[in-house]
C-alpha cells in the first residue's frame, strides 16, 4: 500500500537522498537509522511533501503517487492519511496555544467546522488514548514536562486516525523511564498503520520495529529483520553504528567509525570509510541486492572473511595439541581465544603464523588456500608475542627492532623507513625522538617494550594481528593503556585481532566474539556478549565464575583478614578437568 520508487532530494544542487526504494504493507513498521547527516529527517520530510528542496521519484499511498498531487491536495492528504511526529518539541508545539487547540486544529482541518462538539470528544478520547488526562488539554506546552509534550505530539499526529505514520527521533530527548513509557505507546498506536520510525538510538528500533534500513549518505546500505540485523551486521557501515552504541548487552568497549560522511562521491559513497574497500569501490556504486534474508549494497557482498581455519590438527608426535579446529575471522573483527594454559590457545597461533606445522585441515587467507608463507602472507599477518622482551633481540635498538619488518620487505628507501618508523612509534603513544630510537630493550620499561613490539608488528600495516596474552605481564594501569590502543588501532586501520587470553574478563571487554578452548578444541563460540552471558558449555562456566572479582565477600564465604573491605574468596580452585569434565 505505501510504495518509495528511486525517490532523490536536494538542497540548491546537493543530493541528501540518493535513490531510495521501500515496498510496505499495512501493519509493517520499519527503522530508518544512521548517523546524523544521512538523510533520515529529510526522507520523513519529502514523504510528507515539506521539504524545502528538489524532491524526484515516485511515493505511491494505495496506489496514487502523492508527489504528483498540488499543494492543495497534498495539504488535505497531510494529516488526514499521512502524518509525522516531529524531532523537536518545542519546535512542534506551538506555545501561544493550549494542547486542547493544537489537536482540535488538526482535527478541524480535515473535519466538518460545522460539528465543533464532535471535535471536543475526540480531543478528550484521544488525550486519554495517550495517556494524558483531560485538564492537561487546557495547558500551554511550556507547562508540559517532556514526556507529556511527546504524548501531545502523538495524540496530534493520530487526530485523524492516519495510513501512514513517521516518527522522527520519538525518543531522542527523554530519560530512561519516559522513553519506556512512550515505546509502549507508540506500540499500541502502531498498530494496523505503516509505520517510519526515524532514529539514530538503536534500542529504540530494536522495541518499535520489525525491519530496518541502515541510511549512509542518502542511500540505503543495508536492510533486514530488525532483531537479526542488530545481532549479526553484514555492511561494514552497520556494525560501526553498533560498536558505537552503547546497550546493556553490549560487553566490548565502545568503538566510532574513523573519518566522517560525505555525499556525492563517485563509486560507494561508504567507499573513504571502509577498511575492506578494493578498487571497484571508488568507482561505482554498488547495488542493494539481495543476499539471503538480508540486501546489502557492497561490492564484496558485505562483511568479508579474513581468516578460515578448517578441520585444523597440529600434532607433535603422537600428542595432538590441536585437534580439528574450524575458526572463522572476519575483516575488522576481533574474536578472543580463551582457555587455560595447555589448551591449545598459543599452538593454534603459531601454526596460523608458520612457526608449527599442521597435519591436517585447510587454513585460508583473504578466501585463498594457504600453501605457503611469504613476504606477502607477512605484510597482512602479524603477531604479538607475550613475552616482548624474548620476541625483540637484545642487541637490536628500538629503531632497528622497528624497521626490521621493513628491511625484510625491501619496503621504502631510508628516509622513507625512518619517517614510518617515527609514526608508528607516535601512533602507539611512544616517543619518537632519536635518544629513544636509540634505547635498547633493557633500558625501556614493560609497558614501553610491549608498545614497541606492537609497533614492530603495525608497520608494515598488516591486515591480521594475532596477539597472544599480549598484556599478560603488565600491571593494571599499563594493560589498560595496551588495550585501548589495539582497540583504537583497530578503529583507525580496520585491523582483525586473534586474542589470546587465560582471563575471560579481560576477553569480554575486547572482543565481538569468543572461542573456549580446552584440550586443543573449540568447545563453545558466539558473541562476546552472548557467550559471558548465557554459556552452554561447562567449562565455560567455570571460566565464569574464578574471573576476577572485585565484589564484596559475602559472610558466609569468609572473608581475608579481621576488618571490612574484604574480597570474594571462592571455593578452593580444583583443576578444572577435575571439577567439571
Amino acid at each position: 500500500m505505501f510504495e518509495i520508487s528511486d525517490l532523490k532530494a536536494s538542497y540548491e544542487g546537493a543530493e541528501i537522498l540518493a535513490g531510495i526504494d521501500l515496498d510496505l504493507s499495512r501493519g509493517d513498521s520499519i527503522a530508518i537509522i544512521g548517523e546524523s547527516g544521512a538523510g533520515k529527517t529529510t526522507l520523513g520530510l519529502a514523504l510528507m511533501g515539506l521539504l524545502d528542496g528538489k524532491v524526484t521519484g515516485r511515493v505511491l499511498l494505495d496506489g496514487v503517487d502523492i508527489t504528483a498531487l498540488d499543494d492543495r491536495e497534498r495539504r488535505k492528504m497531510r494529516g488526514r492519511d499521512m502524518a509525522m511526529v516531529f524531532q523537536n518539541v518545542e519546535d512542534a508545539l506551538d506555545p501561544l496555544m493550549t494542547v486542547s487547540d493544537q489537536i482540535g486544529e488538526a482535527i478541524s482541518a480535515h473535519r466538518d467546522r460545522r460539528h465543533p462538539g464532535d471535535i471536543g470528544g475526540r480531543i478528550g478520547r484521544l488525550l486519554g488514548s495517550v495517556g494524558l488526562e483531560d485538564l492537561k488539554g487546557g495547558s500551554y506546552p511550556h507547562q508540559l514536562s517532556g514526556g507529556e509534550k511527546q504524548r501531545a505530539l502523538i495524540a496530534m499526529a493520530l487526530a485523524n486516525d492516519p495510513q501512514v505514520l513517521i516518527l522522527d527521533e520519538p525518543t531522542a530527548s527523554l530519560d530512561a523511564v519516559t522513553k519506556a513509557e512512550i515505546t509502549k505507546l507508540l506500540l499500541e498506536r502502531m498498530v494496523g498503520k505503516v509505520s517510519l520510525v526515524i532514529t539514530h538510538d538503536l534500542s529504540a528500533a530494536a522495541r518499535l520495529t520489525e525491519r530496518m534500513a541502515v541510511l549512509y549518505a542518502g542511500r540505503i546500505v543495508e536492510i533486514g529483520d530488525t532483531c537479526d540485523l542488530l545481532e549479526n551486521p553484514r555492511h561494514p557501515y552497520t556494525r560501526g553504528l553498533i560498536r558505537s552504541s552503547p546497550n546493556m548487552t553490549t560487553t566490548k568497549d565502545l568503538q566510532g567509525i574513523p573519518g566522517r560522511m560525505v555525499h556525492g562521491v563517485c563509486g560507494c559513497p561508504f567507499s573513504e570509510r571502509c577498511t575492506q574497500r578494493i578498487d571497484i569501490c571508488n568507482k561505482e556504486v554498488p547495488p542493494l541486492l539481495g543476499v539471503g534474508d538480508r540486501s546489502i549494497a557492497c561490492h564484496r557482498g558485505g562483511i568479508v572473511p579474513l581468516l578460515e581455519l578448517s578441520k585444523i590438527k597440529t600434532k607433535f608426535g603422537k600428542f595432538v595439541a590441536v585437534d580439528g579446529v574450524d575458526l572463522t575471522l572476519y575483516e575488522g573483527e576481533t574474536i578472543a581465544l580463551v582457555g587455560e594454559s595447555g589448551s591449545g590457545k598459543t599452538t593454534l597461533a603459531k601454526t596460523v603464523i608458520g612457526l608449527f606445522s599442521h597435519q591436517e585441515g585447510e587454513i585460508r587467507l583473504e578466501g585463498t588456500p594457504l600453501v605457503r608463507r611469504d613476504r606477502d602472507f607477512y605484510r597482512k599477518v602479524q603477531m604479538i608475542y607475550q613475552n616482548p622482551k624474548e620476541s625483540i633481540s637484545h642487541r637490536m635498538d628500538v629503531f632497528d627492532a622497528v624497521s626490521e619488518p621493513l628491511a625484510i620487505q625491501k619496503a621504502g628507501s631510508s628516509a622513507e623507513r625512518v619517517a614510518l618508523v617515527k609514526r608508528v612509534l607516535e601512533e602507539v603513544e611512544l616517543s619518537s625522538d632519536d635518544a629513544f630510537l636509540g634505547k635498547y630493550p633493557h633500558q625501556i620499561s614493560g609497558g614501553e617494550a610491549q608498545r614497541v613490539a606492537i609497533a614492530r608488528a603495525l608497520v608494515l600495516n598488516p591486515k591480521l594481528l594475532i596477539a597472544d596474552e599480549p598484556t599478560s605481564a603488565l600491571d593494571a594501569s599499563v594493560q589498560a593503556k595496551i588495550l585501548k590502543l589495539l582497540l583504537n588501532l583497530q578503529e583507525k586501520r580496520g585491523l582483525a585481532i586473534l586474542f589470546i587470553t587465560h582471563d575471560i574478563a579481560l576477553a569480554r571487554k575486547v572482543s565481538d566474539r569468543m572461542a573456549v578452548m580446552l584440550d586443543g578444541k573449540i568447545v563453545e563460540e558466539g558473541p562476546t556478549s552472548e557467550v559471558t552471558s548465557s554459556p552452554v558449555h561447562p567449562y565455560t562456566m567455570r571460566l565464569l565464575e574464578v574471573a576476577p572479582d572485585l565484589a564484596p565477600a559475602k559472610e558466609e564465604r569468609g572473608t581475608r583478614g579481621g576488618g571490612g573491605g574484604a574480597w570474594a574468596i571462592s571455593e578452593p580452585l580444583l583443576p578444572l578437568r577435575a571439577r567439571e569434565l
